[in-house]
């Protein structure tokens, strides 16, 4: 399990305790303390859910929500706002501004746990599975295997961990530079045309011959998984 979880909320020790929490069952975590900051970072990578304070420096986390509902690339982003507004009508407004799920302080790190993974459940399944499936191509993560059309394809350990992150997002253009973060190792000193040789082999091994070309090259930004 390896969703990506972030947490906007401005109370440090709170977010350390949530990002433990989250990191635990196995979840990656970011965690930012400011509003503005986190509004730029969700234009450069959406995660798979959002975690977000009401009360935030400089942008309010109701503010970010709205701003979020409004962009194509997070208007379905799972979102649990946490306030420490319990009133009814607090409630009713960051639900009517796009949180899927509300959480009102002091909440246990239990029950805030099981409202993540219900929520993933619900918007992302895809995520907690250890099986990916995009059109005719099967990724077991647990058991290290790889169908295409029924027929298993021999995977090198990075070309399928190449595989596995790009299938967590069909159809999304990643960039060489965005690869090399979330595929190798950070403390790995690489460069991006390696990202070009792994790729050449895994489209070798995903598309035997006379298949069509699971891998989509976009010139000058980067590679994607055909997701028909």
């Amino acid at each position: 399990m390896n969703a990506r979880i972030m947490v906007v909320e401005d109370e440090e020790s709170l977010g350390l305790l949530l990002r433990y929490n989250l990191e635990a069952e196995g979840f990656a975590v970011e965690v930012i303390e400011r509003g503005d900051e986190a509004d730029i970072r969700l234009k450069e990578e959406v995660p798979d859910l959002l975690v977000l304070d009401w009360m935030l420096p400089q942008v309010s986390g109701i503010e970010l929500c709205r701003r979020l509902r409004l962009r194509n690339e997070t208007r379905a982003l799972p979102i649990i706002m946490l306030t420490a507004r319990g009133e009814e009508a607090d409630r009713v407004r960051g639900l009517s501004t796009g949180a899927d799920d509300y959480l009102v302080k002091p909440f246990s790190t239990p029950e805030f746990v099981a409202r993540v993974r219900a929520l993933l459940r619900r918007a992302k399944p895809q995520v907690l599975s250890n099986v990916l499936s995009v059109g005719d191509m099967v990724l077991d993560r647990e058991a290290h295997r790889v169908w295409r059309a029924q027929t298993e394809l021999k995977l090198g350990p990075t070309e399928f961990r190449l595989l596995e992150f790009m299938m967590r997002h069909p159809g999304r253009v990643f960039s060489r530079g965005q690869l090399l973060d979330k595929v190798w190792d950070e403390t790995l000193d690489i460069d991006e045309r390696t990202v070009d040789v792994h790729v050449g082999r895994l489209r070798k091994a995903i598309n035997p011959e006379g298949m069509t070309d699971k891998i989509r090259t976009v010139r000058g930004a980067g590679y994607a998984i055909q997701e028909q």
